[in-house]
């Protein structure tokens, strides 16, 4: 039986200051610094919404259902408008959403093989789309800074991701996909510097994060842990540590600059 407090989603907005948090009946917004509550919404419908996704702190959140057979359905991306306090947008596309991203001029839609990009808020449009491989857990990731607006996501090719410079990318136009081999193995955790200069990866099997240059496409660093497949990674505001979570509830925090610091590094469990 699912309790009134379960949590089922949680997603930090592009700056990493705000986060949203999907529960039973409805999702809330907290501040992380101070940690403090912004904003509650109740929709009355209880097990009906999988995750909530932030633009930014703006009034605007994506909310994706769990249906068929709930009043969200898991085929449709809705928009709520935390201002006015309803949903102002519905955009159905008749196969499950496995994940949503959003910036300020666009919106993600991650599907288990492809990924739609469309024209946002005012009015959305097609803009374009690429085709992925497999894809179940709806990895992607979007730079938020307006320097480098870089999308990163699983490549056709097994272990692989593939990068795209939004700001070059015009609609109807076909750009040479630019690749990195990042795994022999499926990918489980995509994850972009708020600069867009790294990336950071991790396969299936957990044992290695990898981070890459996204210009050179050369491997910066590799960073050995345990054998717990790693379900989140993460990298600090100022790109000098990335954390890394396992699915046995424990974590890892490498240094990225000042790599000697991982000698001494520490796991840390959860306290649940």
């Amino acid at each position: 039986m699912t309790r009134r407090n379960d949590v089922f989603h949680i997603d930090f907005n592009q700056d990493q200051g705000c986060f949203s948090c999907t529960m039973e009946g409805g999702f809330r917004i907290y501040n992380v610094e101070p940690l403090s509550e912004k904003a509650r919404v109740d929709l009355n419908e209880p097990c009906q919404i999988s995750q909530t996704h932030m633009m930014h702190r703006c009034n605007l959140v994506a909310i994706v259902g769990t249906g068929p057979g709930a009043k969200f359905f898991n085929d449709k991306v809705y928009i709520w408008d935390d201002v006015l306090k309803e949903l102002v947008m519905e955009l159905s596309f008749g196969c499950p959403v496995m994940s949503v991203k959003m910036r300020r001029d666009k919106l993600f839609v991650i599907f288990k093989t492809r990924i739609q990009v469309f024209s946002f808020p005012q009015d959305p449009k097609l803009l374009f789309y690429f085709d992925t491989r497999e894809n179940p857990k709806g990895l992607c990731v979007v730079c938020p800074s307006t320097d480098r607006p870089l999308m990163v996501f699983p490549s056709q090719k097994c272990g692989s991701v593939q990068l795209v410079d939004l700001t070059n990318r015009q609609p109807d136009t076909s750009t040479t996909p630019s690749t990195i081999n990042a795994h022999q193995g499926e990918l489980a955790c995509l994850a972009i510097n708020q600069q867009g200069t790294q990336v950071a990866t991790a396969s299936q099997k957990g044992t290695l994060i990898r981070v890459f240059d996204t210009q050179t496409k050369n491997m910066l660093i590799e960073l050995r842990r345990g054998a717990d497949p790693a379900t989140f990674i993460n990298f600090s505001h100022d790109s000098a540590f990335l954390c890394v979570s396992s699915d046995k509830g424990t974590v890892h925090v490498f240094a990225l600059k000042n790599t000697s610091l991982n000698k001494r590094s520490r796991l840390v469990k959860s306290l649940d």
